[in-house]
């Protein structure tokens, strides 16, 4: 089975799948939000068609780690998520850096600023995705409190 790596943002939700087994992840799409229940419906599809058993999303945890306000914003999205798609496996991945980092990758491969800012979103769930199938015993469900794992 798969892994759905998610951006979570209010304007775009970057995609990213695994491989079947777990070991690559691949930028997927990038999607533009219209309301909750349509994008519960779109993901929920996304799923299904790709035969995904966990998601992993990108956890916005403030530069000291701690949690604020975006962060729970995200706890909510996930919660909501979980049971429009019959309680999948939701992880949290601290995605600090990820959209700053996969910006100067770009800027170093020559993307243009106008293509920039239309694959961003999935470049940093997949570098999300790579960050949990790398390791993921490291990363944590919301049932179990979240910790910046490398402190």
């Amino acid at each position: 089975m798969r892994k759905l790596g998610i951006d979570y943002g209010d304007v775009r939700i970057g995609f990213a799948l695994s491989d079947i087994m777990g070991i690559i992840a691949s930028p997927l799409e990038v999607y533009a939000r219209q309301n909750l229940k349509a994008d519960l419906q779109y993901i929920s599809a996304l799923i299904e068609k790709n035969a995904v058993d966990a998601v992993i999303i990108g956890l916005p945890l403030n530069m000291d780690g701690s949690e604020g306000e975006r962060a729970e914003h995200t706890y909510e999205f996930a919660e909501v998520l979980k049971k429009a798609c019959n309680n999948i496996s939701v992880h949290f991945v601290d995605e600090r850096l990820t959209s700053a980092a996969s910006e100067r990758m770009l800027i170093a491969a020559d993307v243009r600023r106008e293509k920039r800012k239309q694959i961003i979103d999935k470049i940093a769930a997949q570098a999300i995705l790579q960050s949990y199938l790398d390791n993921p015993n490291k990363w944590k469900t919301k049932s179990e409190k979240w910790k910046n794992p490398d402190k």
